[in-house]
């Protein structure tokens, strides 16, 4: 809740400071005493339009500072134990806003204000206007009716989820299947048997190719070594010249064995030459072998690298493969729980959107009954909720699943998403959406209205207050103060009465901070602040101050006639106060 306020050079307020409490406080003043710019200082804290036209005139800029706090015994849940937020608005130049202390925009002290503040009358409505906040509003009325909407949806996103994981749709695991298989078949068919494959066919593509030349030097090389009077026998000749001789026993010994040597390459040399044969058949399947494992390392290796690429590559192949067919089985299971999913979604939403129509028609009557109290006897509240009975015919009949899927526009429709609040403040008005009603005494009724049927004070639906999942006060979700400004505009007499009760009442649940004229609705409040213009130094300038005991009736008097002397107007505010405390 708002426990503290201090606001300078803005408009006629000089220096205000204000600490509010919990439960309903009024303020209260002549017309343009400044309290409205109280409830404008709210706005601007919680991210409203500035315009440097607010600032007094002869200052540099506006200052507006507040502090929230958790209210004690509202149950509601702020966004932290304590925040501060300020906002400055210079008289040229753009504003600058702060959250405890640092720098922030204007729409992060929007997003907090939505939060923390719900503003009602001629100024902006954090909540009154918003689509989605109304479908919570009418959802708090109906009761938890969403959890079996929201359980299929979630089932139908985690069946989904299990569809992707499983390699996507149907269609697109069976070809990345067919391509697996198709290239699996072309590895096996190569029958590869190891990364040494390619440089032995290198080696045996040179022999055959070569085989002519390779017998032509094998031959001449066993001529020159075993030929007539060739190496062999010149050496043999040398080696027998040596042999008695003791001094070149060593000599002897060494060129024995090379001979030796040379006798066994030229009897090499001839038996290589007699093996070499020209084969062209088999020259030919080592030239094709070759041209295929080229071919492979195109296709499925990597740069550079060699046949054990591939190799990897098929191992690679062969367990995806595995993996996608295995897939297959339970791919076909979740599409069958996908359409099981998907039918019990479509059921719980055409549930959902006939519970929010049945809730609507009652809602809208017990809107209509508290607004009769409110000095709005011929208005009329309906609640549109769109989308028909049918649900755009994605449902057979018996709730079965017409067709294969359905898109999220139908499901909205078939719940019933796009709820519309419609409001005609007087006879022969067409119904209007609020956003489109002129009024903000009206407007200010009407969410008054509201938020006591929302309270269950003339509730209908038979669900407890506060039992929706929206951003309401009353779920542990909204904010904990609410601002009414002008929400007494044109009422008077006991209407009046009924407003301050009203008001007095959403004060046991919330903070409620009221602007009014009317005595009869001041003399509800908790706590009363009256505003007032006196002038210092040549210049108005506002002071407020909280009023209590008989300055209280005073104040009560002086709005009642005018005569804050009066004694008949002091015995009517008296008896006012009575009457307050009694209700309370």
């Amino acid at each position: 809740m708002l426990s503290e306020l201090r606001v300078s050079q803005l408009g006629v307020i000089e220096d205000l400071s204000l600490v509010f409490g919990p439960g309903m406080t009024a303020l209260t003043g002549e017309t343009g005493a400044g309290k409205t710019l109280v409830v404008e200082a709210v706005e601007l804290l919680v991210g409203g339009r500035a315009d440097g036209m607010l600032v007094r005139p002869g200052a540099a800029e506006a200052i507006v500072e507040g502090r929230f706090v958790p209210a004690v015994g509202t149950g509601g849940v702020g966004p932290a134990p304590e925040v501060v937020l300020s906002r400055v608005v210079p008289s040229d130049g753009r504003s600058r806003a702060y959250i405890d202390g640092r720098m922030a925009t204007a729409g992060a002290l929007a997003e907090m204000g939505e939060r923390l503040v719900d503003l009602h009358g001629q100024h902006a409505h954090q909540s009154l206007f918003s689509p989605p906040a109304q479908r919570d509003a009418l959802d708090s009325y109906a009761g938890p009716q969403r959890e079996p909407r929201d359980r299929a949806r979630a089932r139908l996103n985690e069946i989904q989820e299990g569809l992707a994981r499983a390699g996507g749709d149907s269609t697109a695991r069976r070809r990345e299947i067919e391509l697996l298989e198709y290239q699996l078949a072309e590895l096996d068919a190569a029958c590869l048997v190891g990364a040494a494959e390619e440089d032995e066919l290198a080696a045996e593509e040179d022999k055959l190719a070569k085989a002519a030349s390779h017998r032509a030097a094998a031959q001449a090389a066993h001529e020159s070594l075993a030929g007539d009077d060739q190496v062999s026998d010149r050496l043999g000749e040398v080696v027998a010249g040596l042999s008695g001789h003791a001094p070149l026993a060593a000599l002897y010994e060494r060129l024995r064995g090379l001979a030796e040597e040379v006798n066994d390459a030229a009897a090499e040399a001839r038996l290589t030459a007699e093996a070499l044969e020209e084969d062209p058949e088999r020259l030919a399947e080592v030239v094709s072998r070759r041209a295929v494992l080229r071919e492979l390392r195109r296709k499925y290796g990597r740069h550079g690298a060699g046949i054990e690429a591939v190799i990897a590559f098929a191992a690679e192949a062969r367990g995806r493969l595995g993996q996608l067919q295995g897939l297959s089985s339970l791919a076909a299971k979740l599409v069958d729980d996908h359409a099981r999913a998907l039918e019990d979604l479509c059921q719980a939403s055409a549930e959902l959107g006939a519970a929010r129509r049945a809730a609507a028609t009652s809602l809208g009557a017990a809107v209509e009954k508290q607004l009769r109290k409110l000095a709005m006897p011929r208005a009329r509240f309906e609640v549109r909720v769109g989308g028909g009975t049918g649900g755009g015919g994605a449902l057979a009949e018996g709730g079965a699943l017409a067709g294969a899927d359905i898109a999220d526009a139908e499901l909205r429709e078939l719940s019933g998403e796009n709820v519309t609040f419609m409001l005609a403040a007087n006879p022969g008005e067409p119904v209007l959406p609020l956003s489109k009603v002129a009024s903000g005494g009206e407007l200010a009724r009407a969410m008054l209205a509201l938020r006591l049927v929302l309270l269950g004070t003339g509730a209908q639906a038979g669900a407890p207050p506060g039992s929706g999942t929206g951003g309401w006060p009353g779920d542990g979700g909204g904010p904990e103060t609410l601002v009414f400004d002008e929400v007494d505009a044109g009422v008077g007499g006991e209407a009046a009465v009924a407003v301050g009760r009203a008001l007095a009442e959403l004060g046991r649940r919330y903070q409620v901070i009221v602007v009014t004229h009317l005595a009869q609705v001041a003399a509800f409040a908790t706590a009363h602040v009256s505003v007032a213009k006196v002038e210092r130094g040549g210049r108005s300038i506002a002071v407020a101050s909280m009023v209590k005991g008989q300055d209280r009736v005073v104040e009560l008097s002086r709005m009642l006639s005018g005569q804050p002397d009066s004694e008949t107007a002091r015995l009517h505010a008296e008896e006012l106060l009575t009457v307050a405390g009694s209700a309370k």
